[in-house]
């Protein structure tokens, strides 16, 4: 006996490390390294360990904690009323089990509410009459961040309610799946580690300390339970519901108040598969006793509520039998080896490719072709292939190894020491010139508008391009004879080639593709340095001196800009009138200019210009540009469909709290510009 219990103090104590370890990875660090089921079946051992000896459970344990601790780099934020999780049912069994213990403690007189489980990030949203005051994470639960800045950029989220409440609501930010396959490609794109699913997308969004970040990432909320609300008086989960979504709070509609846990199975059980067809990823159902008054007389342990549970569906996964391995290769060399399978129904949509990341993982996992293999969706959107079954193989089947030619120029192959992936080394490689160019005119880059994967194919099949330089030497000539363009087209892009070289020296640098140097990188570099000449003789020493400069980072930077192509590109590109310079930096305002020391607020859809060329040009002519209307506000400029911004803006002004705050339609803010010295065409005025 005392063996025994000795055995499971030491393994009590090797899970603890374990679980803390992942804990962190998951929740600080947004990076985990176990599957789900993986972490729950260690979770669930601690607990079966703990139970049977009772006198080994210590305070410091993880059953005895909410989660991991909060990250660095923002302000604490105690929860007054702490921000608990929620115990995990796996079956129906548990559910029954669940639904007895709450009839034994309050008879049968119980009625449930259940909401989907959306798989993101919890927050606490805090409103003082009516105005939204702080945002918050629940970090390990007594303990969140402040994270209102990144909050407030979340457009369903109302920074004024419809009545003046006083109040905390809580609820989960997610990444919408077009949002989080849209961000993966874009990451994949800059050579960037991809997130594994929309919550850890939603976690490192939410935990940017540059709200700009927060709000490219198109995140959402949905609100789930009124924690406290100052003079109200509500009496069950379903009344508070209602209440918050009266109030403008976003609150799912997909809930539904059963009388009986049969009930709650059959509801549980018609989502299983029509949850797929949401735009937003679930992973199981979450029931809660409705009566406010009931939860109080059941209360919670230290760790979950005794009056709600999480139903979690299996993860979906299918057999299908690999038939082939191809080689993609992407802008930065990076050659990713791609599974070809039979055709699978998985999670609402047929599948039949799946990344394979890299050549260790596939030895890894023993994949060969020909294997039968097992795959699912990661999150429900990601196919991926989780193991090879080599019972099934009949001996025919082939090891895969990586070639060391690239399969799009045949050049040789490289794997640096520090890295899993092998790369094309050939500057002059077809894939990765089209990719780099599709990735030069992408949105967040150069943004030229309608200059897509169609056309660059094209340009380059026609041999009309090379490189980003080529794009600004086309003439209509070159374009009429092309696949499906008119003239009408043709001029359209050549317009939006032109209106490019206006972009500030960031999208220039994020455009050129340099390894390691994401969107925020490359704002940062274009703020610290100026100029491409600047950063173009920057030394290792002098980047790493920014904070958010990593050695490689550096390192990866220097060694673009010795590359002599690398240079003659740019070189090209300024001969062409590209511009060289961070706009933001370059103040040209003068004493008396409508724009100097000013704050300014955008709101509504411009015609000739996007959000971020509007907010450069302010910057460059002296003032700055907030997101939200108060005050301190001085101008805002106001386009078609502009909404609450705007109202905000007469009420100040109507109300005497700001009777010289000016309202610019865009055609007085062109005027403006040009007055100032920016050179706008005079049909834009």
């Amino acid at each position: 006996m005392a063996d025994a219990k000795q055995e499971a103090a030491r393994r009590i104590e090797e899970l603890r490390r374990d679980i803390e370890y992942h804990n962190r990875r998951y929740y600080v660090l947004d990076d985990p390294a176990i599957s789900d089921a993986e972490y729950d079946a260690l979770m669930q051992e601690l607990m079966a360990l703990e139970a049977q000896y009772p006198d080994l459970v210590t305070p410091d344990s993880p059953t005895q904690r909410v989660g991991g601790e909060p990250a660095a780099g923002f302000a604490k934020v105690r929860h007054e009323i702490p921000m608990l999780s929620l115990a995990n049912a796996y079956s129906v069994e548990d559910l029954r089990e669940f639904d007895r213990r709450v009839r034994d403690a309050l008879g049968d007189e119980v009625r449930y509410v259940c909401e989907l489980k959306i798989d993101g990030l919890a927050v606490s949203l805090r409103y003082e009459n009516g105005l939204l005051v702080r945002g918050a994470t629940r970090g390990d639960g007594e303990m969140g961040e402040d994270i209102t800045a990144n909050i407030r950029t979340i457009r369903n989220v109302p920074l004024r309610l419809s009545q003046p409440v006083t109040g905390e609501f809580r609820g989960e930010a997610y990444m919408p799946k077009t949002a989080f396959a849209a961000l993966n490609a874009q990451r994949e794109a800059a050579g960037e580690p991809l997130f594994a699913n929309p919550r850890n997308a939603a976690a490192g969004s939410l935990r940017q300390l540059d709200p700009r970040i927060a709000a490219s990432r198109r995140l959402a909320v949905w609100i789930y339970n009124v924690a406290q609300a100052d003079g109200v008086q509500l009496g069950s989960h379903s009344e508070a519901l209602r209440w918050a979504a009266e109030l403008g709070l976003p609150v799912n509609p997909e809930y539904r108040v059963c009388d009986r846990i049969d009930e709650v199975m059959a509801y549980i059980e018609s989502w299983a598969e029509r949850r797929h067809e949401l735009p937003y990823a679930t992973d199981g159902m979450v029931i809660k006793v409705d009566s406010l008054a009931q939860q109080q007389r059941l209360g919670a342990t230290a760790k979950s509520p005794r009056w709600a549970i999480a139903y979690k569906y299996a993860a979906e996964e299918a057999e299908t039998v690999l038939r082939d391995i191809e080689l993609s290769v992407g802008r930065t060399g990076a050659v990713t080896p791609t599974a070809v399978f039979d055709p699978v129904f998985l999670a609402g949509t047929t599948v039949t490719r799946a990344s394979l990341h890299n050549e260790d993982l596939i030895r890894e996992k023993d994949i060969r072709i020909g294997d039968t293999i097992v795959v699912r969706k990661a999150g429900d959107i990601i196919p991926e292939v989780v193991r090879s079954l080599p019972e099934y193989r009949k001996g025919e089947e082939q090891p895969f190894s990586m070639p060391r030619e690239c399969p799009a120029c045949g050049a040789p192959l490289e794997r640096l020491p520090d890295e899993a992936v092998w790369r094309c080394v050939n500057p002059r490689c077809p894939a990765q010139i089209r990719e780099g160019l599709i990735h030069f005119c992408s949105r967040d880059a150069m943004n030229i508008e309608g200059l897509g994967e169609q056309w660059i194919g094209q340009l380059l099949d026609q041999g009309l391009v090379r490189d980003a330089a080529d794009l600004y030497r086309l003439r209509k000539e070159d374009l009429l004879p092309l696949e499906r363009m008119g003239d009408k087209l043709a001029q359209n892009l050549l317009d939006a080639i032109e209106r490019s070289k206006e972009n500030s020296l960031e999208r220039l640098l994020f455009g050129l593709g340099i390894r390691h140097v994401g969107e925020k990188a490359a704002r940062i570099l274009a703020r610290s340095f100026g100029t491409m000449d600047r950063l173009m003789e920057a030394r290792v020493e002098e980047l790493t001196a920014i904070r958010e400069i990593g050695p490689k980072m550096a390192d990866s930077i220097v060694r673009f800009f010795q590359n002599p192509g690398a240079r003659a590109l740019i070189e090209r590109l300024r001969e062409a009138g590209v511009n060289m310079r961070y706009l933001g930096q370059e103040t040209v305002a003068t004493e008396g200019s409508p724009f100097a020391g000013r704050t300014f607020v955008l709101t509504g859809t411009l015609a000739q210009f996007d959000r971020k060329t509007a907010s450069g040009m302010i910057e460059r002519l002296g003032g700055q540009v907030a997101g939200s209307v108060s005050r301190n506000t001085d101008v805002v400029v106001a386009g078609e469909k502009a909404g609450s911004k705007l109202a905000k803006a007469q009420q100040l002004i109507s109300s005497g709290q700001k009777p010289d705050l000016q309202i610019w339609d865009e055609a007085t803010f062109l005027a403006q510009l040009r007055s100032a010295g920016i050179d706008v065409p005079e049909t834009l005025v």
